[in-house]
């Protein structure tokens, strides 16, 4: 297993055992089609598998072959990457590559990329960590919940208005105090563990999120001032002390309260950035959607400009960069990019040379056919059906799909995506919505006997036949 990742998580992730057929199976259970791009996906994570079990000096000497996913939207070119990331526990972050601008105009640079991917990496690590201290931050926790209900007794001083009974020496008294207080502690855990006093609201202490009273900064001038002025916020933050809020919550809200606090104290910082650090450098996947948008189309001018600076600014980035982060300096030699893009305007030649250079691995996705809309609806482990009867039947209205309402279903979002803009699969959610609206408005007041429903081709034909044959009506409501 990877030495970058806590020795607890070896069986979640396991991407070290799986070979690249077995990565294209584990996207085949959530993805329909699409073969080649799952195929280019899989070889690139196999790759980062293999060159971490080279020799340092070698291991340096690798870069991640970029990949370019070209298709129309709706194919399933984010959900691939999606589901890789979470296949190997990676950090993964999808941008719209049209949020970002050069260097000298307003908006989002794209060193941001980094910074964002480096806070995604931080928060899973301590994800992965804070399960390893949760059981000991849950005992912190009861024991601090306990403190506040019976606190302990403060020691028979001298000056004690009520002194210790008479055959008592101070010690013996003291004893005996302190037995008593143990044994009622242990009482009030007994009925704290059983619920009996989840009724009861308490007082505790909340730290905030950030220092209170320091001044809003805002910066002004050329560049990315929202990273800027977060920065300099962040900085301030961590100078100046937290200071604690109180809030009165019914006792089972305050132990998850404390429980938090508990398990962030329990959690080493610097060991946390430095994880963080390391996954995001060798582990990293970024998703660079619509990347079409920044190509430079020959003999266009006035916006086009500023898309060909977006492509010399995200070179650096693509092919090794240092970007000073939140948890440290992130290399960005070894993160994987994969950029997707429809390319209905421009094509992968339009882009400058040299981020063409960067992205060596081109995958073109193929259309759905009425095939794949039939698969999409039924195949994979969260497919729309089964999305649909789960939600209805939390109204105790239970439905069934016939084979030829499904047939019929896929054949209607195929030609809708024919005769109109093809949007892919997202046709399917709204044949789907236009077909259950009424049961779904309707289904919390049906009868019992009214309850239970098989939707085959006649349903699907008498609720949605009217309107994909009214020209003007589809295109507004389909």
């Amino acid at each position: 297993m990877s030495e970058f990742l806590p020795q607890t998580n070896e069986t979640k992730l396991g991407d070290d055992e799986l070979t690249p057929r077995q990565i294209v199976s584990k996207l085949d259970e959530h993805i329909i089609g699409q073969k080649n791009a799952k195929k280019a996906v899989a070889i690139a994570l196999r790759n980062r598998t293999r060159r971490r079990k080279l020799d340092p000096e070698l291991r340096e000497e690798i870069y991640p072959k970029n990949i370019i996913m070209i298709g129309p939207t709706g194919v399933g070119k984010t959900e691939i990457a999606r589901r890789l990331s979470k296949l190997c526990g990676a950090p993964f972050l999808k941008v719209e590559s049209t949020k970002f601008t050069e260097v000298g105009y307003v908006g989002r640079d794209v060193e941001s990329i980094i910074r964002d991917l480096a806070m995604v990496s931080l928060n899973l690590v301590k994800q992965e960590f804070r399960k390893e201290v949760e059981a000991k931050a849950k005992e912190r926790a009861e024991e601090a919940l306990l403190d506040i209900l019976l606190p302990f007794p403060a020691k028979t001083s001298i000056a004690d208005p009520h002194p210790p009974s008479i055959g008592f020496s101070t010690n013996e008294a003291e004893e005996e105090r302190e037995k008593r207080f143990s044994e009622t502690r242990e009482t009030m855990r007994k009925k704290l563990k059983a619920g009996k006093l989840n009724e009861q609201i308490i007082e505790i202490d909340i730290p905030q999120a950030g220092p209170q009273g320091l001044p809003m900064l805002q910066v002004f001038g050329a560049g990315n001032m929202e990273d800027l002025d977060n920065h300099i916020q962040n900085v301030l933050g961590d100078l100046m002390p937290k200071k604690q809020k109180k809030r009165k919550l019914p006792i089972p809200e305050a132990l998850k309260v404390l429980e938090e606090a508990e398990a962030e104290k329990l959690l080493d910082p610097d060991k946390l950035q430095r994880e963080a650090q390391k996954r995001v450098e060798e582990m990293g996947i970024v998703f660079l959607d619509e990347i079409d948008k920044i190509a430079s189309r020959e003999g266009r001018a006035g916006a086009d400009v500023s898309r060909e600076g977006v492509q010399r600014d995200l070179l650096p980035i693509v092919e090794g960069a240092t970007v000073n982060t939140k948890i440290g300096p992130i290399v960005t030699d070894h993160i994987l990019f994969i950029a997707a893009g429809a390319f209905h305007m421009s094509k992968p030649s339009d882009l400058i040379p040299e981020l063409q250079g960067r992205f060596p691995i081109r995958v073109e996705l193929e259309k759905l056919s009425m095939e794949d809309f039939e698969k999409i609806l039924t195949a994979p482990r969260s497919s729309l059906v089964k999305q649909y009867q789960a939600l209805l039947e939390t109204d105790g209205i239970k439905i069934e799909f016939a084979p030829d309402g499904i047939k019929e279903i896929a054949k209607m979002a195929y030609d809708m995506n024919e005769k109109h803009e093809n949007i892919g699969a997202r046709r399917l959610n709204t044949i789907m919505e236009r077909l259950l609206e009424d049961l779904s408005f309707e289904g919390p007041d049906l009868p019992e006997n009214q309850r239970s429903l098989t939707i085959d081709q006649k349903a699907v034909e008498s609720k949605l036949k009217g309107i994909v044959e009214d020209k003007d009506l589809s295109r507004y409501i389909l």
